[in-house]
Order: C-alpha cells, then structure tokens, then sequence
C-alpha cells in the first residue's frame, strides 16, 4: 500500500520536526517533501501531521504509522545486509545434503572446518537418498549436496553438476563368528548361500547384482532392509551379510568386522553437487569437502 521511499520520508519528517529538516536530510526539495506526505495521508485515509508555526507534530494516525514504518525499514535493512553477507559467502543459510554415510564422517568432518573459517554461515542439514537430493538441488531447496552412484547409478539432474569426491570401496560386513571372518580377502562366490541384506534389489540394476552375476550366482535371499543401523542388526545376528562402503566404517558396531571383497568393481563413487548458480558459501564447503575426503 505505501512506498518505500514514502515512508523513508515519513520517518525524516517525524525525526526532524520539520519539512524543511526531512528535506534536508533526503536531499528534497521543501515543495517535493509537502507534495509527498500529501499523497501519503490521502493513502492513509487522514492527517499524518499537524502544522505547526514551526514544524508539523505527528497525529495519532502518523504516530502509528511511524511505528510501523520503523519497523518495516529496520527489516529491510537487516535484509540487505543478510543478502549481502549471504552472496558473499560469509553468513546467511546453507541448505546442505548427503546420503547417510556421507553423514558419519565426511560431511561433519567437513561442516566443521567451513564452522571454523565462515562462523556466520548457518547449516541446514539434510539427509535423503542420491535422487531426492538431487531434485531438491534442481527445484533450488538444496544449496549443495553429497551424492553417490550406489547403488543403482548417478541420476541426473537439470542444471546440476557434479564433482568427483572419491571412490569409496564396498566392503562385506560379517559377524565375528563367521567362517570368513578372519580372512583379509573374501571372494563374492563365498558368499553365494548367504542372505544379503540390501535396500533396494531386482527393480532396477543394482551393483550387488552385477557383482554377484560376475561371480557366476543370484543370492538365494535378499532381506530388504533401508536404514544402516538395521541392516548392522541383522548381520549381527547372523541373519544375513551386507555390503558396506568404507565411509561408514567409524559406525559398524565391535560384534561385526569388515572384509574386503576381490571384485575390483565393488567401489561407488562420491560426489558433490551443485545447481546452476551455487553461492559462495557452497563453493566453499565444495573445497572443504575435499579436503576432508580419505585419501
């Protein structure tokens, strides 16, 4: 309803006391304050000021809108200057994504040195699958994000690019009571009798799927689980082996142990995303990230 700059004025002159000292302090003409506040109160529906013999003094209904007005200049104000930290890269909010175990290790290790180096700069934290993060990148909800190609492939995603962060091994989790648990390399058709304890299988092309057809089998049992700490559950109890990338390694519990597998292609790749106009602060945890990842 009322301009900015309306109320800028309407702010000097009850500051001031005066037409003559709002127009002062704007750079105004007299006549171009007078013609200003007029158009202002007819908007107003009423008087915004008495006048005075010297100077003018709010009304009860400019007194109001005074308060009001502060109000809204103040906030605008912060505004410009949260948009301009924030396109700066040294404040503001960043909306950040990962796949879980990106969340263990890697991306903490990561939010905590870009804590150190830009203490403004206030996290959002995400956790989704590669495919939702990737959309929320496209639809602009995301500022940044950790993806991988496991276990089915790196989606794409429009105006979103990637950068490589690592390859990430798969390992086999085992129960200490396995009989392959005190092997240092375990061959994928050792394992072709045991239930495999994996979120998604048979819908779509998986690489447990592939591994397993180059090892010349189809595991006998796919126990579909989604969350790590279930999956941890169950092969400790013995009910099934699962693969597990090495960036998840700090969270696997003591009753499990971590085999490497003698498929050179059981390996995912990680990376970092970004959409088509990252901010500053992105780009910098960007480095961050890579600076964190295991070599």
């Amino acid at each position: 309803m009322f301009e900015i700059d309306a109320l800028r004025l309407l702010v000097a002159v009850a500051e001031t006391g005066s037409f003559t000292g709002a127009a002062a302090r704007l750079n105004y003409t007299q006549s171009a304050v007078s013609r200003r506040i007029a158009t202002l109160e007819q908007q107003a529906g009423g008087a915004l000021f008495e006048r005075l013999p010297r100077g003018v003094r709010p009304t009860p209904a400019g007194r109001t809108l005074h308060q009001h007005a502060v109000e809204v200049l103040d906030r605008l104000s912060r505004a410009e200057h949260e948009l301009a930290v924030l396109h700066t890269g040294h404040g503001g909010l960043l909306h950040v994504g990962a796949f879980a175990t990106a969340n263990i290790s890697l991306l903490p290790t990561a939010l905590r040195a870009l804590h150190d180096v830009r203490p403004d700069v206030e996290v959002v934290a995400v956790e989704g699958q590669t495919d939702t993060l990737l959309r929320r990148l496209a639809d602009a909800t995301l500022d940044i994000a950790v993806v991988s190609d496991y276990p089915s492939g790196l989606p794409q995603a429009d105006g979103v690019t990637t950068t490589v962060l690592c390859e990430d091994e798969l390992l086999v989790a085992l129960p200490r009571a396995h009989r392959l648990a005190g092997a240092e390399m375990v061959d994928l058709s050792e394992l072709r009798d045991e239930p495999w304890l994996q979120s998604a299988y048979g819908d779509r092309p998986t690489m447990l799927a592939d591994a397993c057809a180059r090892a010349g089998f189809t595991p006998r049992k796919i126990i579909r689980i989604a969350e790590w700490a279930g999956k941890f559950g169950y092969a400790a109890a013995g009910l099934g082996v699962a693969l597990v990338p090495s960036l998840a390694a700090r969270a696997v519990p003591d009753d499990l142990v971590l085999r490497h597998l003698s498929d050179p292609a059981l390996r995912r790749t990680v990376h970092v995303a970004l959409p088509p106009t990252p901010l500053p602060a992105a780009l910098k945890l960007r480095e961050l990230l890579h600076a964190a990842t295991p070599t």
